[in-house]
């Protein structure tokens, strides 16, 4: 069984072993894919037309899947590796050791916001970025450039304590527990990160930060986290909800897994903390 561990606690060899994955991933041309998946998604979840993705119930399960197919593509790299999650309500700096060097690099020059130390560095020359927004081709990143601040722990508690996964019109402007967590409502988590870090992470193709993997892996612990305390709320909406994903309705671009496929994550793997 995987476990997914906090990145904070990952050892030295868990972090190469990790990185090795990554790059392997990125020169074999598996890795862009993912980028690409991601960006088709951000680009078509509307609020008032079909959405999967983003801004809306299915928000977390279909991330769920996306992280499963991807951390499964890494350990057809290598088999030890598990994607770790950044608990960024804990890890809140920019001289994290989850910045460092030897692992995800920090963040980007002031001039044009190009990552200029580790493994994913220009200079390094194994993260061309292929699938982008714009003509720039390395990776960028601005630490707490675009919001000042990361989430905090009673800000992430205030939205677990939320007893209603989500509600109608089920999209950005919904009340609940979904809606909160991805950003768009309230203290703003999820959203707020992807600002924080900046550079590719701030757009639709922000899987071309690795980084993006811990932050998702974060929050689909929180997700597990919210159903521990409210095991008596499910997923919503049940059935018959337009430009949206029902309980047993099946998510694009799989077409094979439904949310009620992906409620109890302990199919897949465990974290390593409750």
């Amino acid at each position: 069984m995987t476990v997914r561990k906090n990145q904070a606690n990952l050892t030295s060899d868990e972090k190469r072993r990790l990185v090795d994955a990554l790059l392997q991933l990125k020169r074999g041309g598996r890795y862009d894919a993912f980028v690409t998946t991601h960006n088709a998604f951000i680009l078509g979840d509307t609020d008032n037309g079909e959405r999967t993705g983003h801004r809306s119930p299915s928000f977390l399960p279909w991330h769920r899947r996306f992280l499963l197919e991807f951390e499964r593509a890494l350990q057809s790299v290598d088999a030890s590796v598990a994607l770790p999650y950044w608990d960024w309500s804990t890890d809140r700096s920019p001289r994290s050791t989850l910045w460092a060097p030897d692992f995800l690099g920090g963040t980007g020059r002031s001039l044009d916001g190009r990552v200029m130390d580790g493994p994913f560095a220009a200079s390094a020359g194994d993260w061309p970025i292929t699938v982008r927004v714009d003509g720039r081709t390395y990776l960028r990143r601005s630490l707490g450039g675009g919001a000042r601040e990361l989430p905090t722990r009673a800000e992430v508690d205030s939205v677990l304590a939320m007893a209603t996964y989500d509600m109608a019109p089920w999209n950005s402007s919904s009340d609940g527990f979904r809606n909160h967590l991805e950003g768009w409502r309230g203290v703003n988590l999820h959203n707020r990160v992807h600002v924080w870090v900046g550079g590719q992470m701030a757009t639709g193709v922000s899987p071309n930060d690795p980084v993006f993997w811990l932050h998702h892996a974060y929050i689909d612990k929180l997700w597990a986290d919210w159903q521990r305390r409210h095991p008596a709320s499910g997923y919503v909406p049940l059935a018959g909800t337009p430009d949206v994903v029902d309980l047993d309705e099946t998510m694009k671009p799989w077409n094979d897994v439904k949310p009620a496929d992906l409620l109890d994550h302990t199919s897949f793997y465990t974290f390593d903390t409750i």
